[in-house]
């Protein structure tokens, strides 16, 4: 995939209908659609979960990244696929995803 077909596929997505719906869901139903193509590389499905994870709060990239203290441009670079969050930024990614009220709770302390 292009980041212009990463690009042009997640302007088409349905972030209510993605919001209600749990991480492993997803990735179920891209694993089982037979249009979605050849599967994500790691990079990708780690892009498709930021935004994810961005899209449920209803931030923009520079919000996002100000709240949980990840430097723009790095989240930037996780979008677009461009390089893939390491172990410790998986875990704060997925952590954020499940709870951001806690997260945002314990960066204020």
């Amino acid at each position: 995939m292009t980041p212009e077909t990463i690009e042009a596929a997640r302007r088409s997505i349905d972030w209510e209908r993605v919001n209600a719906m749990p991480d492993e869901e997803i990735e179920r139903g891209i694993e089982n659609d037979p249009d979605a193509g050849s599967p994500l590389t790691e990079a990708q499905g780690w892009a498709l979960r930021a935004q994810i994870a961005r899209n449920r709060l209803k931030l923009s990239q520079q919000e996002f990244a100000e709240r949980f203290r990840i430097p723009l441009a790095t989240l930037r670079d996780w979008e677009q696929a461009r390089c893939m969050p390491d172990a410790a930024a998986q875990a704060y990614l997925t952590v954020i995803a499940r709870d951001p009220e806690a997260v945002l709770k314990a960066l204020a302390a």
